[in-house]
C-alpha cells in the first residue's frame, strides 16, 4: 500500500493525530522500528511498491532516506510522515506527499502511504489519511490533494474512498511498480469535499 506524503511550507514538522493513529516525520532512532517492519512486511508490500534495492534496509539507506526528506522538506517540494500507535508507541507504516504544484494548481499534492502487514486491514491507514488531508487543508492551504493506486489494489482503493476521495479516471502505465509500468486509477480529494463533510462520511 505505498503511500506518497508531501508538504507545501519548507521546515514543516507537526506531530498530526488521528483518532488511534499518531503522525510525525522520521528520525534517526526510528531505523530499527522500521527496518523490522518493512522486512516483516516484505512479501505484503512489494507488490504494490518500485522495486526494491538490494540495500533498501540498511542503516546507510535509510541515513539517505532521511536526508532526502530534509532536502525535500526544506525545498517545500515533499514531505514524510510515519504512523505511530496512539497508544502503544508502534511503528505501523508511512505516509507521503508528493510534487507539490503552486500557481494555478494551487498547491496541488500527490499522497501515497504504506502500512505494515500486521496493521493493515484495521482503519489505521484511513484514520491517518484523514488526519493528513485535515491538516493539509486546513493548515497548509492545500486545494486539491491527489492519489493512484493500482486497479487490483482492494485495500487502497478502500483507504481514498472512506477517506473522501472521488475517483477520476485511469493513467495507462502510470508508475513502475515491483518492476512493471502499470495502470493506476486516480483519485482525488478538493478543499470543498473537506468542508462538506465529504471526508468524514468516506
Amino acid at each position: 500500500m505505498p503511500f506518497l506524503v508531501s508538504i507545501a511550507r519548507p521546515g514543516t514538522s507537526a506531530a498530526l493525530t488521528g483518532a488511534h493513529v499518531v503522525l510525525r516525520p522520521p528520525v534517526a532512532a526510528d531505523f530499527e522500528s522500521w527496518s523490522n517492519l518493512r522486512h516483516e512486511s516484505r512479501n505484503f508490500l512489494m507488490p504494490w511498491e518500485p522495486t526494491w534495492a538490494p540495500d533498501e534496509l540498511t542503516k546507510e539507506a535509510f541515513r539517505r532516506r532521511l536526508r532526502r526528506y530534509a532536502q525535500a522538506a526544506r525545498d517545500g517540494t515533499g514531505h514524510i510522515f510515519f504512523i505511530f500507535d496512539k497508544k502503544t508507541g508502534a511503528l505501523m507504516g508511512g505516509c507521503q506527499l508528493s510534487n507539490i504544484r503552486q500557481g494555478v494548481a494551487q498547491s496541488a499534492a500527490t499522497l501515497g502511504y504504506w502500512m505494515g502487514e500486521r496493521y493493515a486491514g484495521k482503519g489505521l491507514m484511513t484514520d491517518a489519511v484523514m488526519a493528513l488531508i485535515r491538516y493539509c487543508v486546513t493548515k497548509l492551504g492545500l486545494h486539491r490533494i491527489e492519489a493512484a493506486c493500482l486497479p487490483d489494489n482492494a485495500a487502497s482503493r478502500r483507504v481514498l474512498t472512506k477517506a473522501g476521495f472521488v475517483e477520476e479516471g485511469v493513467a495507462r502505465k502510470y508508475l513502475k511498480i515491483n518492476g512493471q509500468w502499470r495502470d493506476h486509477v486516480l483519485f482525488a480529494i478538493i478543499e470543498d469535499d473537506v468542508a462538506s463533510g465529504r471526508m468524514q462520511k468516506g
